[in-house]
Order: structure tokens, then C-alpha cells, then sequence
């Protein structure tokens, strides 16, 4: 045969070596995995989070089911655990396996009953029996492997997973951010599935991605927009700024209300789950907006004498709610752990109000000093309308003219 006739064969070849490469890759993960001593299981599934797999055998006849949890990316430092939520699909109540390396240097595993969200995982006998319990770090690779005597309640159930840091030969608290907070789901050891989420972690996702949006809107975009329309309006649309001042402060402070709403049912719905610094800023924003709202309730009239202090406090409350709402929508991002695109937009969102303030700022005190200049800044009318507006110092008058 000669090597025209040679070539399409040794193409195909090639291509069908790079499909089973590829195959063989995407697979290497979980199906394709050898255990050492020929040890073999009859299922296994890739976790939804934090790279891990998890491998077993049902056996009907006994109710038992040996399993293993395997973590990729394990330090000496750090440790692994996997278990199961009788009662439900937080990790309080969850019967866990644990491993780490001990002062010893030997990697231990034992059981953990988690009956409380400050737990060091300390040893104790879980509500099923278990047996056969080991484990191994190979290569960096750690697996857990042990011999579940489930009551047929269990035999679809709630599983967690998690890995954290080793402090002083003890379990420290693993990260409350990314993958740690979405390593849950369910398992059916005798259909062989195991599915993402479980027991409504689906719905708290949802809760959790709706409280970022409405704050992330109200808080960090309508906002500050609100208060441009305060600061740069005034010399352009007198008096259109006050009603576009209204309008974004009140419908910012509705959205935010009901954002906060959904971070006190998260949280409720979380008992033992607990993100103090955004949790504390929060509330010190629901407080600052619910003031200022209270504020415009008492606003005195423009030429009462203690209106310029209602003024300082009115702009102080509020750029200081502007600033504070900026700091914890940040904080949300790394609580939530969204993809990139959506912190990179918000960043996006603030260059432009940014560049807006670079442009505006310069050009209002242009225009108030020109007018200041030329003596156009204020209109003949009754002395009882004569109020500042409280931009650069300029004076206006007019029966419609309100202040913020």
C-alpha cells in the first residue's frame, strides 16, 4: 500500500485517538478513577462543588453502602469531610465522616456528629452505623472510604461536603464564600444518582441572588443617581432636579426595603450561617435611609434658622449611606461569589458615575460662577420664596423652587 493510501487511514486513526484522549480526560475525574487493591464501586458522581467525587456500592440485601469521598488538592493542612443531613440540608444535624492529618503526621479519619455551626468536628458515634472506616493522601489526592448502614430513610438523602484548614491539629471553620457554600445536594445510592442542591438550596439561591440585585440596584445605582440629580441638576432644570431627586431617592429606598427584607429571611432560613460586617452594614444602611426619609418629614422651610443644619445632616446621611451601601455591595459580590462578569459590570456602573462626577463637577461651578459674575443668579420675587439651593453657594429665587 503505498503512502497516498496511507495517509486517510493514519488521519482517521489520528482522530479517533484524540476523541478517546479527550473521552478519557473528561472522564478521568470520576468513571475511569482506579482505586489501589482493585477496589471497585458500582456508582460514582462528580460533585457540583469544590472539585471533590464521591464513589459507592449499594448493597439492598443489608441496607449498607460502601463509599468513597475523594477531595483532589489536599494539603497536610487542611482537612476533608462528607456526610449526611437526616433532617435536612444545612450543616447542622449532618453525620459526618472527617479527615485530616494529625500531630502525628498520619492522615485519620473518623465520624463527627454535627450538632452545632461552631463545631471543631470532634469524634463521636453518628445516628447510623458505620464501619470500616479509613483513609488515604496519595499525590495530594484524599479520600475517605467507609461502610454505611443506612435505615431505608437514608437511602435518598441530603449530602454535604466540605474542606478547611488545619490550626494547631485541630478543624478550623472552612470559607463561607464560593463552592463552600454550595457543597450540598442529594444522593440516591440505589438509582445511582446524585442531583445539585437539595431541600430547597435551590430556592435559597434564588433568595440569595434576588437580595444582591435589589441591593445592588437601589443601593448602589439609584442612589447615587439621586443625589447627581441634587448636586448637578440644579443649574440646568430648575425645579425638574427635585422631582428626579424624589423620585430615584424614594424608589432606591422602596427597592433597598425589600432587599433588606430578603436578607432577614436569608438569614432566618440560615440560623448558624452568619456574614456579621455585611450583615452590620446593612442594618446601618436600612437605619441612615430610614432617617432620611423621616428627615424630609421634618425638613423646615427654607428660611427657618435652622435649616442649614438640617441642610449639613440631610448631605452628610446621604453620602454617607452612599458610601457605606458601595463598601457592602462589594462585600455581597464576595459573599455571593457570582461570575465575574457581574462584579466587573457593577465596576463598569461606578467608572461611569465617576467620569459623570469628574465632568459635572468642574461645569456646575463653571456655570454658578459665570451666573455669580454676571449677577444673573438670581430673579426679582417676594423675599419669601428667597432660599439657597445648597449648590456651590449660588442663590436662586422663584416660587417652585425646592431643596432636597
Amino acid at each position: 500500500m503505498d503512502r497516498t493510501q496511507q495517509s486517510p487511514k493514519v488521519t482517521l486513526f489520528s482522530v479517533l485517538a484524540t476523541l478517546l484522549v479527550l473521552t478519557v480526560n473528561g472522564q478521568s475525574g470520576c468513571d475511569t478513577h482506579r482505586f489501589e487493591n482493585n477496589l471497585a464501586f458500582t456508582a460514582c458522581s462528580p460533585l457540583q462543588a469544590l472539585g471533590s467525587f464521591l464513589h459507592w456500592t449499594y448493597n439492598e440485601a443489608n441496607g449498607t453502602v460502601s463509599i468513597a469521598f475523594r477531595h483532589p488538592g489536599t494539603s497536610s493542612s487542611s482537612w476533608i469531610s462528607w456526610g449526611l443531613n437526616p433532617s435536612g440540608t444545612l450543616m447542622s444535624g449532618t453525620q459526618a465522616l472527617v479527615a485530616f492529618t494529625n500531630s502525628s503526621g498520619q492522615f485519620q479519619a473518623y465520624t463527627s456528629p454535627v450538632n452545632s455551626y461552631t463545631t471543631q468536628l470532634q469524634r463521636g458515634s453518628l445516628s447510623f452505623g458505620v464501619s470500616r472506616v479509613s483513609a488515604t493522601l496519595v499525590n495530594g489526592e484524599a479520600t475517605i472510604f467507609a461502610t454505611l448502614e443506612l435505615p431505608t430513610n437514608l437511602i435518598t438523602a441530603n449530602q454535604l461536603w466540605q474542606v478547611g484548614p488545619v490550626v494547631n491539629g485541630v478543624p478550623a471553620g472552612h470559607q463561607t464564600t464560593g463552592d463552600n457554600m454550595r457543597s450540598m445536594g442529594r444522593v440516591d445510592f440505589r438509582t445511582g444518582q446524585a442531583t445539585a442542591g437539595g431541600g430547597g438550596s435551590g430556592d435559597r439561591l434564588t433568595k440569595r441572588n434576588t437580595h444582591g440585585i435589589l441591593n445592588a440596584v437601589s443601593w448602589g445605582v439609584l442612589m447615587p443617581l439621586g443625589a447627581m440629580m441634587a448636586r448637578y441638576m440644579k443649574v440646568f432644570a430648575d425645579p425638574t432636579w427635585f422631582y428626579l431627586h424624589i423620585a430615584f431617592q424614594v424608589s432606591g429606598y422602596a427597592i433597598g426595603v425589600a432587599g433588606w427584607a430578603t436578607g432577614i429571611k436569608l438569614g432566618n432560613d440560615s440560623p448558624g450561617t452568619s456574614y456579621s460586617t455585611h450583615r452590620n452594614l446593612g442594618i446601618a444602611l436600612f437605619t441612615f435611609a430610614t432617617l432620611q426619609v423621616f428627615a424630609l418629614l421634618l425638613r423646615p422651610k427654607p428660611d427657618h434658622k435652622y435649616r442649614t443644619y438640617w441642610n449639613v445632616y440631610h448631605h452628610t446621611v446621604g453620602y454617607t449611606t452612599i458610601v457605606l451601601s458601595i463598601v457592602n455591595i462589594f462585600k455581597g459580590f464576595d459573599i455571593l461569589d457570582p461570575a465575574d462578569k457581574w462584579r466587573w459590570a457593577y465596576i463598569g456602573i461606578l467608572i461611569f458615575l465617576g467620569a459623570c462626577v469628574l465632568i459635572l463637577e468642574p461645569l456646575t461651578w463653571f456655570i454658578v460662577l459665570r451666573r455669580k459674575n454676571r449677577g444673573g443668579n438670581t430673579v426679582a420675587a417676594p423675599t419669601s420664596n428667597k432660599y439657597s439651593n445648597g449648590v456651590n453657594g449660588t442663590t436662586t429665587t422663584g416660587p417652585h423652587h425646592q431643596e432636597a
